[in-house]
């Protein structure tokens, strides 16, 4: 089957992308790919546009047919959506829906009032869009605060699940058993190397949970094999004094997502319905000062280069914002043949050269991790072998 095209009845556009669109921005790069913001001629839309080198993907046709197929399928309020995909001789082109509105824990840390109601509001947002994806039998499998993203910079703005690159189309009844996902978040059934299913979703919400109202992760060890243990028992506490505060019915529904045997964990239907998310048991006692703290401390944001830098986009659109129509094309910074082809008008770029551009059709190679062993490190064994991120 061509790369681009399935049975489902998606077809790509052969037609040169930049007919369609101009390229404003590079975003961030992933492992395989790399993120630009980019505009539509016609009506002037900002979208985030993945540009996938096809040499990066040999050998792997069928992971990257399988983000386009999970993407292809989904419309829901909550998750990111794909609304164009391109191919030329050498690249794949995924058109992204753009969301702006910056990251999770940026947004925590900037807000000057954060309770257990804003993070019971946010989690139900999650639950709900992840109980679409179980409906429809998508695992996302990769379920991590990295991944949440806020449509705008609006106060009330929707939180937004995005990367797809590890997510199932999952048979009706099926079990999956690939290991995958980040070690911190995944689920102890895939780390034991046993059959799991949709209930690693509701283990990472789980996580998640816990994470939004502390500011650290429930699992943490600088060495894997330890980190991989605690995982495996489901060993977590609710530490003094951080958690003192908070409440008893917030502590029982993390504990029912992260229940170490997947039959007895609470499916995202149920988590729907604890009184925590769907009554009032959410306190509105400021916690910000502490959660705060704490994820500056275990999550700085400084120390990562992220696959798709929602901080970048709100920088470029502002910055777009204050240029007019008269200013021409944006200033082309980069000395990369790929990007100065891309960046440039349409009627400038010189197409040939970026067929036969070697630059862009090598992969770009995963930057070094620091700081937490457990986060942002896709595995696809215990200890080794960084799952393909794009």
């Amino acid at each position: 089957m061509p790369l681009g095209e399935d049975e489902n009845g998606w077809k790509k556009k052969t037609s040169d992308i930049k007919e369609n669109y101009d390229f404003k921005e590079v975003l961030g790069t992933g492992a395989f790919s790399e993120v630009f913001l980019a505009e539509e001629k016609k009506t002037q839309r900002l979208v985030a546009i993945k540009c996938i080198p096809k040499k990066a993907l040999e050998g792997k046709e069928n992971s990257i047919e399988n983000e386009i197929a999970v993407l292809h399928r989904i419309k829901h309020e909550n998750i990111v959506s794909l609304e164009d995909i391109f191919e030329s001789q050498s690249h794949l082109y995924l058109v992204m829906q753009l969301v702006s509105g910056g990251e999770l824990f940026d947004r925590i840390v900037e807000k000057g009032f954060y309770t257990e109601r804003d993070a019971s509001k946010l989690i139900r947002q999650i639950l709900d869009a992840v109980k679409y994806l179980h409906d429809m039998g998508i695992v996302h499998r990769d379920l991590k605060p990295e991944n949440l993203l806020y449509y705008s910079m609006e106060e009330d703005s929707n939180i937004m699940i995005s990367d797809f690159g590890l997510s199932k189309i999952e048979d009706s009844g099926s079990v999956m058993s690939t290991a995958c996902g980040t070690p911190g978040y995944v689920a102890p059934e895939v780390l034991a190397q046993k059959p799991y299913s949709k209930a690693v979703d509701c283990w990472s919400i789980g996580v998640i949970s816990y994470i939004l109202l502390c500011g650290y992760p429930p699992f943490y060890d600088e060495n894997d094999a330890k980190l991989f243990e605690q995982i495996l028992r489901a060993e977590y506490e609710f530490d003094s004094p951080y958690w003192d505060d908070i409440s008893d019915s917030a502590k029982d529904f993390i504990s029912h997502l992260m229940e170490k045997d997947p039959s007895l964990r609470y499916t995202c239907e149920q988590a729907l319905q604890h009184p925590w998310i769907s009554g009032d048991t959410a306190l509105d006692r400021n916690i910000h000062e502490s959660v705060s703290a704490q994820i500056k401390k275990n999550f700085a944001k400084s120390k990562w280069k992220q696959a798709f830098n929602a901080t970048a986009v709100v920088r470029h659109m502002r910055r777009l914002q204050l240029s007019t129509s008269l200013e021409g094309p944006s200033q082309i910074t980069s000395t990369s043949p790929y990007h100065r082809h891309l960046l440039l008008p349409a009627k400038d770029a010189d197409r040939d050269s970026l067929r036969s551009c070697a630059y862009c059709c090598r992969p770009t190679k995963p930057r070094g991790t620091q700081g937490n062993p457990h986060m942002h490190v896709r595995r696809t064994s215990l200890t080794r072998n960084t799952e393909l991120s794009w």
